[in-house]
């Protein structure tokens, strides 16, 4: 049987399962465990399997993955993300768009403290939403700042996306890490210069937030950044000892497990049944998560060992058109996948076909990693199966609609797009900063 049938048989399969509604992880693993019986025995198929995730599952870096989803889930239960929004607010002071612009100055510290976007959409649909609306900003406005600024957990580090696309491409994480603050940002400004020019147009989009304090001197309001120390210092730490090498990914991943009780303690928000909660949410993400990893990593193991990773590189190498266009065509097929597949799904089963096509081409895999992460972020926020949209959507009033949270969110996905395609023809703006650590 040839390996285009086979790829077929595959694909064929894999849409089936999931049509029946087979979880994600057990419909690659299945797949997989087919494939290898088929090919290579019933014994030989399973001890193949079996060595494909069992090396996975060794990797050190992994471990990091569920002390940052811990991290993250202690500092949502301790209060710190109104805190912040409320310092940020303040200083914010009296200008129009004034709370959207923080609501995404405050995404982008919560990004940098979590590494993983869900539960920042909720803790800002919880927080922001409400403020916003009840200020009298336009909804599809709010909606979108707070999908889009959530979303920028993907690319900010410590993101898991890009800690799992370390591990799938064989590259630093640290410089993953590096790579990705700067785009990052850029996605950041180009949010926020949307919002004040959308409020400049239309001011009646975004009332001026007059509180008393907004009107106090700026030296006068300094002393409501306290809000912001204790996450300031977790997140200077985290990414600190990554950057100036005193640590790895995994080990600083335990300083901010660590830092985030701490934080929760200081701040008197330190219970057993907090802990409890987080722990359990922990569990329950993180092995949603290995589930997916050990079907990707099962399915992609064997597909390429009958050969179907040299028949895609194949035709990657191919097409007649330059270069960096083949890189726009991998974009394209991550696109696509991301409209019925999960992102760790995507990563695992693209990315070690991807990644040597990459580096034969001549390109950094690192400045990659960030394409992919960026490309990643706008999954989350496309519809008809946009993450974002879906986490918005549980902690929503009642009249915010799913339909009008999909509308919302086009602007952004376009902005996204902008910052992506900066970073593809412009490498540099993600790999001077690694060159810098170097």
């Amino acid at each position: 049987m040839g390996i285009e049938l086979i790829t077929l048989l595959i694909v064929v399969a894999l849409l089936a399962f999931m049509a029946l509604g087979v979880p994600l992880g057990i419909t690659t693993l299945t797949v997989s465990l087919a494939t290898a019986i088929l090919y290579f025995g019933e014994r030989a198929g399973f001890f193949i399997v079996a060595a494909n995730v069992g090396e996975v599952l060794h990797k050190y870096e992994l471990i990091a993955v569920p002390f940052f989803v811990f991290m993250a889930n202690v500092l949502e239960r301790s209060g710190i993300a109104k805190s912040m929004f409320d310092s940020m607010a303040i200083m914010g002071g009296r200008f129009r768009g004034s709370v959207g612009v923080q609501t995404t100055f405050v995404a982008v510290l919560l990004a940098a403290m979590s590494g993983i976007m869900g539960g920042e959409i909720v803790m800002l649909g919880l927080i922001a939403l409400p403020q916003m609306m009840r200020l009298g900003y336009d909804r599809k406005l709010a909606i979108g700042i707070i999908c889009a600024a959530g979303a920028l957990a993907t690319l900010i580090p410590p993101s898991v996306v890009l800690i799992v696309y370390g591990l799938a491409a064989q590259v630093s994480i640290t410089k993953l890490f590096a790579a990705s603050a700067v785009p990052g940002l850029i996605l950041a400004s180009l949010y926020i210069a949307y919002i004040l020019i959308r409020v400049r147009l239309k001011p009646e989009m975004a009332p001026i937030y007059d509180i008393p304090e907004t009107g106090l001197p700026f030296f006068q309001r300094l002393r409501f950044l306290k809000g912001i120390v204790l996450p300031g210092l977790l997140i200077g730490t985290v990414l600190g000892v990554i950057y100036s090498g005193i640590a790895t990914v995994t080990e600083a991943a335990a300083v901010g497990a660590v830092g985030a009780i701490v934080v929760a303690g200081i701040r008197k928000e330190l219970t057993w049944t907090m802990a409890r909660d987080a722990m359990r949410q922990t569990v329950l993400t993180v092995g949603s998560i290995i589930w997916l990893v050990l079907g990707a990593v099962s399915l992609i193991g064997i597909y390429n060992r009958i050969g179907g990773g040299e028949f895609l590189r194949g035709i990657l190498t191919s097409l007649d058109i330059g270069p960096i266009w083949v890189i726009v065509v991998m974009m394209l097929i991550v696109m696509v996948l991301g409209t019925f597949l999960e992102w760790i799904a995507i990563i695992f089963i693209t990315v070690p076909i991807f990644a040597p096509v990459v580096v034969d081409l001549g390109f950094d895999p690192v400045w990659f990693g960030v394409l992919f992460a960026m490309n990643i972020q706008m999954y989350y926020l496309s519809p008809p199966f946009g993450p974002a949209c879906f986490f918005l959507k549980s902690v929503a009033p009642k009249e915010v609609q799913l339909q009008e949270i999909f509308v919302a969110v086009l602007p952004f996905i376009a902005l996204q797009a902008v910052g992506l395609f900066l970073v593809l023809f412009n490498p540099e703006l993600a790999l001077w900063l690694p060159s810098i650590l170097d």
